[in-house]
């Protein structure tokens, strides 16, 4: 039976739920981090991120105890993060803990002493809301999830179905890198039958098989980073990061057999997380024997974001976070906030005029182009679709897949250099279809016209009209805009009729 949890669908953005910083500390198995938010909203904006590698979960699974260098590491680290804290001005702080506090018999010893160093009370979870919250924390970042959700941490993983906005049953499995390390005795074959044996009755993987598997876990991530380093891939964000299931099964296969210090470009991928590498390349490795999903996709959001996301109202979760960060950028950096959305119901019209076909998603990602059209002003003119570009292929953003953020930058490039400009994108370029390609730039030249009519002022294109009437690109201007009607507006019109194989002209309308 799978949960339904709100998704994000309008375009609309409420005020935060709350305007002030909140953070979240994470006393996990292997990692102890603090990650302070600008404010709790639907695209929270971390302000501060720290990890201090504790191995609290190293040799849980033979001796039953937390190990004493571990926890005088994690009750510094959390003593830093209440200072932190108290520096930043947080006082809305969760504090979880995982798998080795709740495994070691002395689990409850260490909680006590860190409720006293952190000065918060700790909740300490379970494996099932665990699976659940991570789960959350995939709906909150990735645009309509469908497949499985697998958490790995250094003591434990967490599987759960996720469908859009529907939550399956979580599972926990004692197969964390640190747990699966001990248990095997530091044997990459013994770790192999364990993984095979726990996974093999493992629910949620039934219904895998042609949908996605999203990882979730800080040694995921590096093997991810390290695959991304392999391949020379253009863009260096995690989120959204897929590898199809074939590849991915070979390169965990390399990982597991191959020494990690003698992998080329190993330096990408901290010291204290190179051990564990093979540990989570064989976890990998045996879901995708066991339930052969379509791809692997990296997910930078888990259990964290989902507890952010649990607490926002009905109405906050329906939003849709890309368009939310989006609208967010706009209000900061473009001349006047509000133009960002007359250029949404312009190019609506225009699109709707027959120009060519879009689907929903095509349709999103040209509204959140809409909002960022105008971010980069403040820049030299000639280096505004530069900086543009950067906010774009590097910024926080959620809730798009990589090829989308190169739709997102081909089309402000465009929008800044002219449709003969797109190849600025560089390797970006890579990651578009065709099909993304040619959207982008006629989205691209269409703002550029909209910026001569507008200056990039709200209340101006309500009262235009750009469309296709008769086989030809019509611009349609009232008679008081008459003055607006130049060569260059004209000259640019004409830009974008060519894209689109179509006679351009200015009309006058009574």
């Amino acid at each position: 039976m799978l949960k339904r949890f709100l998704r994000p669908q309008s375009v609309e953005q409420p005020a935060p739920t709350s305007t002030r910083p909140v953070a979240i500390v994470d006393i996990g198995s292997n990692s102890v981090r603090l990650v302070a938010y600008q404010a709790l909203s639907r695209a929270p904006t971390p302000i501060f991120n720290e990890k201090a590698m504790c191995a609290l979960g190293k040799g849980v699974v033979t001796s039953g105890r937390l190990p004493e260098e571990g926890v005088e590491k994690a009750l510094k680290a959390l003593r830093r993060y209440r200072a932190l804290c108290e520096t930043m001005g947080v006082l809305d702080t969760e504090v979880i803990a995982t798998a080795a506090a709740r495994d070691a018999e002395n689990g409850p010893a260490f909680l006590d002493a860190a409720r006293t160093a952190i000065g918060r009370d700790i909740q300490l979870l379970s494996g099932r809301r665990e699976a659940e919250l991570s789960a959350l924390g995939v709906v909150s970042a990735i645009h309509a999830p469908d497949g499985v959700v697998g958490d790995l941490g250094g003591g434990s993983l967490e599987l759960i179905d996720v469908k859009g906005d529907r939550l399956g049953k979580g599972v926990t499995l004692p197969l964390g890198g640190l747990a699966l390390m001990d248990a095997s005795r530091r044997s990459p074959r013994e770790a192999t039958k364990i993984a095979r044996k726990a996974i093999a009755d493992a629910k949620p993987l039934e219904h895998l098989k042609g949908r996605t598997f999203y990882a979730v876990g800080g040694t995921w991530r590096s093997l991810a980073k390290l695959h991304m380093r392999q391949r020379n891939y253009p863009l260096g964000v995690m989120h959204n990061y897929r590898i199809q299931t074939g590849e991915a099964a070979d390169f965990a296969a390399l990982v597991e057999h191959v020494d990690s210090e003698a992998i080329e470009d190993i330096d990408v991928v901290s010291a204290a997380r190179r051990p564990l590498l093979a540990y989570g390349a064989i976890v990998l490795d045996e879901i995708i024997r066991r339930a052969k999903p379509r791809e692997i996709v990296i997910s930078a959001a888990g259990v964290r974001e989902g507890m952010l996301f649990e607490r926002l109202s009905e109405s906050e979760r329906k939003i849709d976070p890309l368009l939310a960060a989006s609208r967010e950028l706009e209000t900061m950096f473009a001349r006047a906030a509000g133009y960002g959305d007359d250029l949404i119901v312009w190019t609506d019209d225009f699109m709707a005029s027959g120009v060519i076909d879009e689907t929903s998603e095509e349709k999103r990602l040209r509204h959140a182009a809409c909002l960022l059209s105008d971010i980069a002003w403040r820049a030299h003119p000639e280096y505004r679709a530069e900086r543009a570009l950067n906010v774009v292929t590097q910024g926080p953003f959620v809730s798009v897949d990589h090829p989308g953020r190169g739709f997102l930058s081909l089309a402000i490039v465009v929008r800044h250099e002219g449709p003969e400009g797109g190849e600025a994108v560089g390797p970006v370029r890579s990651l578009l279809t065709t099909r993304l390609f040619v959207r982008a730039r006629v989205l691209g030249a269409a703002m550029r016209v909209a910026y001569l009519l507008s200056a990039s002022m709200p209340g101006v294109l309500p009262r235009t009209r750009l469309c296709i009437k008769d086989g030809a690109l019509l611009l349609s201007l009232p008679q008081d805009f008459t003055d607006l009607a130049s060569d260059r507006v004209l000259n640019r019109v004409k830009s974008l009729g060519r894209l689109l194989g179509a006679e351009a002209r200015i009309e006058i309308a009574d």
